[in-house]
């Protein structure tokens, strides 16, 4: 999956509304059939195929980077915003390793779960961190998401760690994103940096010692595995055009594609097993994230029409 891009630090183009659903229809969807892609690069482990995503997105990002002329915000970063970068290339290393790991071992269902209650961890670490207002909505969203973590707990026998890994490093990965005054593109660049030195060398060691498999698999492997970097920069640009033309509730609406299209890939593609005690966990994520949609609707229009409040004396 993505990192985390903050909405909230763009400007939304409201008179092109079409053109950035399509973007971020575009950037989710891309996102949701993420899992047909990683079975493809094995005999690769995860970690190898984590290397190359890293390696790879490096240099597309700093290509893009390049042609947006941005490089300068990267040079300008003080050393702060450094440490804040390399906090964050941790958390979504975790995350895209576990992601790819679960997909490749069959834990696509599991997978898609962390990214549905992502929403609800952000709202958590907002109010624990950030010390924000919760609506009653929401509390109610996250007591029903406690209870069906609870659920999935009782039917799996134990924590589903995958999908609780995936939440919480991609929800931290999103609250410090929110120090680092970098635009989305340029943030994952100098992730990137920070990360590629010990992608990099951990991909040479595994090549010297003949456990790589770049070289030893063929033409079609090793573009496959080069491809890591495209399949990370697209849908990104995608979002971050949809991000500037749509509003953050049309945006926030649109999120759920993703998970919505791993689950189906998990249960109708790979068949992974879904029990009577699982559904009921998944429908109560779903009945949480229905409360919590409303509400961010509700709160949207409400917002809306005090603004046009605002501005209808000034436009007399």
């Amino acid at each position: 999956m993505p990192p985390f891009t903050n909405p909230t630090d763009t400007v939304v183009e409201v008179h092109r509304p079409n053109r950035g659903i399509a973007y971020g229809v575009g950037a989710y969807v891309l996102w949701g059939v993420v899992p047909a892609y990683w079975p493809l690069l094995l005999p690769a482990s995860s970690v190898e195929t984590l290397a190359h995503r890293i390696a790879w997105s490096l240099v597309v990002m700093a290509g893009i980077t390049l042609a947006l002329g941005q490089w300068g915000a990267l040079r300008r970063l003080p050393a702060k915003g450094w440490l804040m970068v390399a906090c964050a290339s941790v958390l979504i290393a975790v995350n895209w390793g576990v992601y790819i790991y679960a997909v490749n071992s069959s834990h696509v269902v599991e997978a898609s779960l962390g990214y549905f209650i992502n929403p609800l961890v952000s709202v958590l670490l907002g109010v624990v961190v950030l010390r924000e207002r919760i609506h009653l909505p929401q509390v109610v969203a996250l007591g029903i998401a406690v209870l069906a973590v609870a659920v999935l707990a009782f039917d799996y026998g134990a924590l589903p760690l995958i999908s609780l890994t995936l939440a919480c490093s991609f929800g931290v990965y999103g609250l410090i994103k929110k120090t680092v005054p970098l635009d989305s593109t340029t943030s994952l660049t100098g992730e990137g940096i920070v990360l590629a030195p010990i992608a990099i060398g951990y991909l040479v060691w595994l090549e010297l010692s003949g456990a790589g498999t770049f070289t030893t698999h063929g033409v079609g492997h090793a573009l496959l595995l080069a491809s890591a970097g495209a399949v990370t920069a697209v849908p990104l640009m995608l979002f971050g055009a949809a991000a500037r033309k749509v509003t953050l509730v049309t945006l926030g609406m649109l999120q759920y594609l993703a998970p919505i299209l791993q689950f189906a890939w998990g249960v109708f593609v790979k068949h992974e097993a879904m029990t009577p005690v699982r559904w009921l966990g998944f429908g109560l994520v779903w009945v949480a994230l229905a409360v919590f949609t409303a509400d961010a609707a509700r709160t949207g229009h409400k917002a809306r029409r005090e603004a046009a409040a605002e501005l209808a004396p000034e436009c007399r």
